[in-house]
C-alpha cells in the first residue's frame, strides 16, 4: 500500500500514535535568572534557603573541592564561606535545614553522601548551628555533630537529602538504581552509627535533589531532564506520596543541574546548576502563579 492511501486509510478509521500521558501543572511560572555564580561554586550540588536569613541560599560544592558550606544571597553572590574544620569534602552533594541539640536554634546539614562507585560503609552529614552574623565573609566552624547513616540494604550512591519540617526526619534518595529506594532517619538522631529504614522503593531514576516545602505538603524530587512536584492533601505518609504519579513541572534544562529549593515562604522554587563548558551556573526562580 502507498504513502498516500495509508494517510486517507488513517484518516478513515482515526489511526494515531500512542503517546505515554505525563501529568503536568500549570501552577508555576517559566524560570528567571536571578544571578550567576562565581567561580567558588563551580561544582554547586546542593541548595536550601536560610531560615535565619531569607532571600539568602546555603550552598556547596561535590567531591575534590573544600569542605565547605557558602551562602549567597538571591542574585547568586557569594556573602559567607563556612569551612568545616578538620573534615574533608569526600562527596558532598546535598544540604538542608533543620533542628539540632538547641530546639531554639535553626541549623544547617550538609551532606556528604555521594559514592559514586558504592565503596563508603557510612554516609556522614554535618550539622552545624546556622550563624547569625554573617558580616564577615569567612568563618571556620569548629561545633558540630556528624551523623553517621548506613543504608540497610548495602553500599550505594545518594545525591538527593532532605528534612521534613514538621518531624525533622531526614530522608535519604538513592540514585542509580533503576527504581530508586527511599530512607529515613527519625528524629531525634542517635549517637554513633544509625541505620537508616528503607521505606520504599519509587518508580523513579537518577535523582540528585530533593526538597520539602516549610508546611510539609508539598514535594519536589528531580534528575537531570524533569522536576516531579507531590501535593500532600490527604495527610498522607511521604513513602505512599511518592508511590503516586506526580506532576512535571517547568525546568529550563539545566546540563548538570544537581539542587533544586523550595522558597520559605511558598512563592516558588529554585534550582541551579554547576559550571559546564565555561559557563558558570545560574540561580533560577521559578514563581508560582
Amino acid at each position: 500500500m502507498n504513502r498516500f492511501l495509508i494517510l486517507l486509510v488513517c484518516v478513515a478509521i482515526g489511526c494515531h500514535t500512542k503517546k505515554q500521558e505525563v501529568p503536568t501543572t500549570d501552577s508555576f511560572l517559566k524560570a528567571q535568572a536571578l544571578g550567576t555564580l562565581s567561580e567558588k561554586l563551580h561544582e554547586a550540588s546542593g541548595l536550601v534557603e536560610s531560615i535565619q536569613h531569607p532571600n539568602n541560599f546555603w550552598m556547596l560544592n561535590d567531591s575534590g573541592n573544600p569542605a565547605e558550606v557558602i551562602l549567597v544571597d538571591r542574585k547568586a553572590q557569594t556573602k559567607l564561606v563556612c569551612k568545616l574544620k578538620g573534615i574533608t569534602n569526600r562527596d558532598f552533594e546535598s544540604i538542608t535545614m533543620g533542628r539540632g541539640n538547641d530546639s531554639t536554634k535553626t541549623y544547617v546539614y550538609a551532606g556528604d553522601i555521594g559514592d559514586n562507585n558504592a565503596q563508603y560503609d557510612v554516609k556522614l552529614v554535618y550539622v552545624f548551628e546556622e550563624p547569625t552574623d554573617i558580616s564577615a565573609t569567612e568563618v571556620t566552624i569548629s561545633d558540630f555533630d556528624t551523623l553517621q547513616i548506613v543504608l540497610p540494604d548495602g553500599k550505594r550512591d545518594s545525591e538527593a537529602m532532605m528534612t521534613d519540617p514538621i518531624t525533622n526526619d531526614l530522608y535519604l534518595f538513592s540514585k542509580r538504581e533503576d527504581s530508586i529506594r527511599l530512607y529515613r532517619v527519625k528524629y531525634p538522631f542517635a549517637k554513633g552509627k544509625i541505620t537508616a529504614e528503607k521505606l520504599a522503593t519509587l518508580n523513579l531514576q537518577s535523582i540528585v535533589a530533593a526538597d520539602m516545602s516549610v508546611d510539609g505538603k508539598e514535594v519536589l524530587v528531580k534528575n537531570y531532564d524533569a522536576i516531579y512536584y507531590w501535593k500532600n492533601e490527604k495527610g498522607e505518609s511521604l513513602e505512599k506520596l511518592l508511590q503516586q504519579k506526580p506532576q512535571v513541572l517547568p525546568y529550563d534544562r539545566e546540563r548538570q543541574g544537581e539542587a533544586i529549593a523550595w522558597a520559605r515562604d511558598g512563592s516558588g522554587y529554585y534550582t541551579v546548576s554547576e559550571k559546564v563548558d565555561g559557563q558558570l551556573g545560574k540561580l533560577l526562580f521559578y514563581p508560582r502563579k
